[in-house]
């Protein structure tokens, strides 16, 4: 009787177990399936590198280090950050030989050949090349780590095995009696303790550790008839506690209907699913439905994360088609020329707008269209950048050249301040020289400044020496002034003297007024205007004169004054100008005449009327005092 339970029992823990292994090969089936998202997730967007400058890369290789030197940095972390640092350690060697290259043409063309040639490499290359060997180091030394950590791992599961065939072993070679049986079941539950302790072994022993555990602890259960009844207690004490771990996980279910799938989510129900494989048995009759249980809890997130690979994709293909409109509208750019930097600056304006609306697609695309696609994109931004560095290159030369004219004409400001001349030909090569400075275009930034005050300095120097001649004659103009207006007052009140009038003394007038200089330009009209009345009023007051005689004295005495204001060359100017006024007012009165005669009787029509003989009369005003301006410059040529 006693054999026949022993078998019993046997096949019992046989059948109890056998779901267990099935449980394990699953479970690590969805673990691979995780571990391959999770790579996929992290994957390194695609970055053009050689876009960035030596302190940009050397920035970027510091966070990344800074990452993965932080307390609890993940495999994906080490294995992004050393993605990183490989594909910038191929820019690298990239900018590394057009550096040295660079250098190498500068020493042949200073020396004439390579004898000789050594080249050490700026501290930014330098820094560049130690970050990258201290992620791979860090990464090098996280999995040597881990290796050692599984290979002691497997030492101390292979060590606990020894343990429980000792265990087992001491079992069927002597007599147990009740404290012999409950040391020996403390030493066999303080191994599974162990056992459950144990991290990760290497993968190809997992299997065989797992089969060979599993073995033993079915051959100790099965030689343990006696304590058959504390199993089934320990069995039933196991379902309720997968029990309450089968609700854990189909909660995790229930909050998808709140919440998106995550990967914290499917990590939560791997660490469940690890308390549940390291429960024993349930009862016989418990331990299927549990399993199923469980197992569907499980494929209603996996389920979940399937569908969301499946949206994913969709996101995918919808951010490249996204990205694909951007890059078309940019490649317009790549052929893009202007001679304006305004142009160039909109232009550039509008390019970063769609290189912003690229970043802000923070997505993931296919694999291999992405990365083509990036590829062409950050392409062409480099063509449009390569072409406007070009165009402000040939600016800047261009600039060089406007530096070096205006640097010209400040010699010649400066040589012609220092001759001391001020003269009006060299105070008209003055103003020509600052009319040419404004049609010179604009010089490098840098010099923008200095160049300027350097030429005004020289031309303010210059017309203020020219003012400080001028004062004195500036004087000697208001005395001119002065004597002209007590000349006049003079002629004035002689006019009122008809009985002294004659033309002797109206010969002295005119004497005395010639003799007097310039008066200053501001005043020269009102004085000569004012003399004209006085000489005219005196004319008159000559009883002596007929009135032909007295219209010829003053017109004699207009034509003096012009004749004395103006060399010949501007009198013929001025004939000119004032037949060309003489015609055009002609020409409009005769218009004006003519438009009148078509007005009807109306009280528009008398306001319009009314309007035109006004400026009718207005102009016949101006053309007799233009005819009697012609008059005096003929008589004066």
């Amino acid at each position: 009787m006693a054999q026949e339970q022993q078998e019993g029992v046997k096949s019992e823990e046989q059948d109890d177990l056998a779901p267990k292994t099935i449980d394990t090969l699953e479970i690590d089936l969805n673990n691979e399936l995780t571990e391959e998202h999770e790579e996929h997730e992290e994957e390194t967007p695609d970055v053009d590198y050689s876009q960035l400058s030596k302190e940009q890369l050397v920035n970027l290789l510091e966070n990344e280090l800074n990452a993965i030197r932080a307390e609890g940095a993940t495999p994906a972390q080490l294995k992004k950050a050393e993605a990183v640092a490989r594909e910038i350690r191929t820019v690298l060697d990239h900018i590394k030989q057009k550096d040295r290259e660079a250098a190498l043409k500068a020493f042949v063309a200073d020396t004439g050949g390579e004898d000789g040639f050594e080249y050490k490499y700026d501290a930014e290359t330098q820094k560049i090349d130690s970050l990258s060997r201290e992620i791979r180091g860090l990464k090098n030394a996280f999995y040597q780590s881990q290796e050692k950590e599984k290979e002691k791992n497997f030492n101390v599961k292979t060590a606990l095995l020894q343990r429980l065939r000792t265990l087992l072993d001491d079992e069927g070679n002597r007599e147990t009696d009740a404290s012999g049986l409950k040391s020996s079941w403390e030493e066999f539950k303080k191994i599974q303790d162990e056992w459950k302790q144990a991290g990760n072994i290497a993968s190809p022993h997992n299997g065989t550790l797992w089969a060979t555990y599993n073995a033993l602890i079915d051959r100790y259960f099965s030689n343990r008839n006696i304590y058959f009844e504390l199993k089934e207690l320990d069995r039933r004490r196991n379902a309720e506690l997968k029990a309450e771990l089968c609700e854990k996980v189909e909660e995790l279910g229930k909050s998808l209907e709140t919440r998106p799938m995550t990967r914290e989510i499917l990590n939560e129900a791997n660490h469940i699913f690890e308390e549940y494989k390291h429960l024993g048995p349930a009862p016989k009759e418990e331990q299927e439905k549990l399993w199923q249980r469980f197992k569907e809890a499980l494929d209603v997130l996996y389920d979940a994360q399937r569908g969301q690979f499946a949206e994913q994709k969709k996101s995918m293909q919808e951010n490249y088609e996204q990205k694909l409109k951007i890059y078309e509208a940019i490649v317009p750019f790549t052929t893009y020329t202007s001679g304006s930097i305004k142009e160039w600056n909109a232009k550039t304006k509008d390019i970063m707008a769609f290189q912003d609306q690229w970043v802000a697609l923070k997505g993931i695309m296919p694999r291999e269209e992405g990365k083509e696609l990036s590829k062409k994109f950050w392409a062409a931004l480099k063509t449009f950048f390569n072409n406007k560095g070009e165009f402000f290159r040939q600016l800047e030369s261009k600039r060089e050249q406007n530096l070096e004219l205006k640097n010209q004409l400040c010699e010649e400001a400066e040589t012609l301040l220092a001759t001391g001349e001020d003269n009006p030909a060299t105070t008209q090569k003055v103003i020509e020289m600052q009319k040419k400075w404004k049609g010179i275009g604009q010089v490098p930034e840098k010099f923008k400044d200095t160049i300027y005050d350097r030429f005004k300095k020289a031309c303010d120097a210059y017309f203020d020496q020219k003012r400080a001649k001028n004062k004195e004659v500036e004087e000697e103009f208001e005395h001119n002034l002065k004597l002209k207006t007590d000349l006049i007052e003079r002629i004035e009140a002689a006019a009122k003297d008809k009985d002294e009038s004659s033309l002797n003394l109206l010969s002295a007038f005119k004497s005395e007024w010639s003799s007097i200089g310039f008066v200053p330009k501001k005043d020269m009209q009102a004085i000569q205007k004012r003399y004209i009345a006085a000489i005219n009023t005196y004319v008159s007051a000559i009883g002596q004169l007929s009135t032909k005689e007295k219209e010829q004295a003053v017109l004699e005495s207009e034509v003096e004054l012009v004749r004395d204001g103006d060399s010949t060359r501007n009198l013929y100017r001025k004939e000119n100008d004032i037949r060309r006024k003489i015609t055009q007012l002609e020409n409009d009165i005769a218009l004006w005449q003519n438009n009148i005669e078509f007005f009807a009787k109306s009280k528009t029509s008398d306001r319009l009327k009314a309007e035109f003989e006004r400026k009718i009369n207005s102009a016949l005003s101006q053309l007799d005092e233009l005819k009697h301006q012609l008059t005096i410059i003929q008589e004066a040529i």
